[in-house]
């Protein structure tokens, strides 16, 4: 059955350098390694998207049971109509914005590199949740353009209910980079907290992982008065006074998406 052409298209065309034409075989086994180095804090799903053939593929069980669909979508537009349509024009934006700059980068880093920001969706009861969306590519052609995308939603609304409007490009698999495009401007919210320095950064998923300023500071191998120090600037700019509210506000700010490992439930066709 054809596909209804879906609302990303014309931004995809508008970076024609990123997406394959080819169609490309999938390793089922490289799902699970991504998938192990995704923070997962609330009940998410997973699904692929072929560039090729534009269908979805690979599901996990838990969308069409959140979404309360009767079966699972087979195309980008049907994820896309659960998304609340006051979020649309972030979203678009938001992708744009992510696909401009990982050009910037070079596209032979595709495969290392990830885009992430929130949006409201429609689940069962007919209410909208805040969720944490997550891209990566999976499967890029010779060219290094991307054929198969591997999309992650969690529902995060158990932790905070207020999208930040702020997309985020950052690398994995020991790329180190991390952008940030602050969108709010163009949903008309307040501007947000003070920015982290990039140490910041690098020590906050520590800090919301739990780990002592003695075991940070012997992992990155700085001083603990430097890692105490880091930790009450963080506190200050967030404007939170334990781990757990800084947990909280740094993913309402999309400072936080990445801290480490959760068990991830896989199931594949």
């Amino acid at each position: 059955m054809e596909q209804r052409k879906h609302s990303l298209i014309p931004i995809w065309a508008k970076a024609p350098e990123i997406f394959s034409p080819e169609n490309v075989t999938v390793d089922q086994a490289h799902i699970l390694e991504l998938i192990s180095d995704i923070f997962i804090v609330g009940d998410y799903y997973y699904y692929l998207i072929d560039i090729h053939q534009q269908v979805l593929s690979h599901h996990h069980p838990r969308l069409s049971a959140i979404h309360g669909l009767q079966a699972d979508p087979r195309g980008l537009q049907e994820i896309i109509d659960l998304i609340h349509p006051d979020d649309i024009p972030f979203v678009l934006n938001a992708e744009e914005k992510c696909y401009m700059k990982v050009m910037e980068i070079g596209i032979e880093h595709v495969p290392s590199l990830k885009s992430c920001y929130c949006f409201r969706m429609r689940v069962a009861d007919g209410s909208y949740r805040l969720f944490h969306h997550q891209a990566i590519t999976l499967v890029a052609d010779r060219n290094n353009k991307i054929s198969r995308s591997l999309n992650i939603h969690t529902d995060i609304s158990h932790l905070t209910t207020k999208n930040n409007y702020i997309a985020t490009l950052m690398g994995i698999n020991g790329r180190n980079d991390f952008y940030q495009f602050d969108l709010a401007a163009t949903v008309n919210v307040a501007p947000q907290a003070d920015g982290l320095t990039s140490r910041e950064l690098q020590i906050l998923p520590y800090i919301a992982e739990g780990m002592s300023s003695a075991a940070i500071a012997e992992l990155l191998g700085i001083s603990q008065l430097t890692v105490r120090t880091h930790r009450k600037n963080i506190l200050r700019k967030t404007q939170t006074h334990n781990s757990s509210s800084l947990v909280k506000r740094c993913i309402e700010l999309g400072l936080l998406v990445y801290p480490s490992i959760v068990n991830a439930d896989l199931w594949l066709l």
